[in-house]
């Protein structure tokens, strides 16, 4: 199996413990006291139409590959300097078992400041897209290589439904075909291969010419300077999630700014 397959496998059992922990009513009402959604890709076509760098901003404590990343982590902090340094959007790693996230990281972050909050999570069920509204969300993710086509249509809608933008998420062109098939129209291309985790660049600016109409694409992963945004930017791609590059840096700020001021 890959890393993939034994993430989701152990976030289905985690979903089916966490709903038969809290009512659906109950999720309704937390999701009902939410401040609206700040529009995620708004945000970003903002960035976008003046002439600026569009940037996701990763809040990540840790990885399967890379294991801690950042042993002074504040949530709070961290989005405020993402926020400080130009950042269009925040992505938060809620999944535990295998990123040492928490739901409680991304209420801190979006208290914290203004940015539309994705939450960065492995969606295997449309009840999560309640889930992520009852806490803030603005955006949830969708990864195709998780989900077979009928539960890709079901978790969008879920998510329409409970006003969630959502980041489609792929890995190959056979993967951009199947995401073209759903109403989101925008589509994060992982360069990291998931298999041997291998980061190739070039998948984002090759999949660019293979996006259908109206997409707004997302380069993620191998990201870590100006010129490999630069170079993106030169293929069509003014959209970027990073988080590991900037949550290494001692100034957040100032390598936010560096990225995209």
């Amino acid at each position: 199996m890959t890393i993939l397959a034994d993430i989701c496998a152990t976030k289905r059992d985690e979903v089916r413990a966490r709903r038969a922990a809290v009512s659906d009513s109950e999720l309704e009402a937390r999701a009902a006291a939410q401040a609206a959604p700040r529009g995620f890709r708004a945000a970003l076509e903002r960035s976008v139409a003046v002439g600026r760098h569009a940037l996701i901003a990763e809040i990540k404590k840790a990885s399967p590959s890379k294991g801690l990343i950042r042993e002074d982590f504040d949530p709070p902090a961290h989005a405020r300097a993402y926020a400080a340094g130009g950042a269009s959007c925040l992505s938060v790693l809620t999944d535990a078992p295998y990123f040492q996230g928490h739901e409680e990281y991304l209420m801190a972050a979006r208290a914290a400041c203004d940015l539309p909050v994705l939450r960065k999570d492995f969606t295997v069920d449309p009840w999560q897209a309640l889930e992520a509204r009852s806490i803030g969300a603005d955006a949830i993710l969708l990864i195709v290589a998780a989900l077979d086509d009928a539960l890709l249509a079901e978790c969008e809608a879920a998510a329409i439904e409970h006003g969630l933008d959502v980041l489609v998420e792929v890995h190959d062109a056979a993967e951009l075909e199947r995401a073209a098939r759903l109403r989101s129209r925008l589509i994060g291309v992982n360069n990291r291969d998931l298999r041997s985790f291998k980061v190739d660049v070039r998948r984002s600016w090759e999949l660019a010419e293979r996006a259908p109409a109206g997409t707004l694409l997302v380069a993620e992963s191998g990201l870590s300077s100006r010129a490999d945004l630069d170079s993106l930017a030169a293929h069509g791609v003014h959209c970027f999630l990073i988080g590991e590059a900037l949550m290494r840096q001692a100034d957040v700020t100032a390598a936010t700014h560096a990225l995209v001021g």
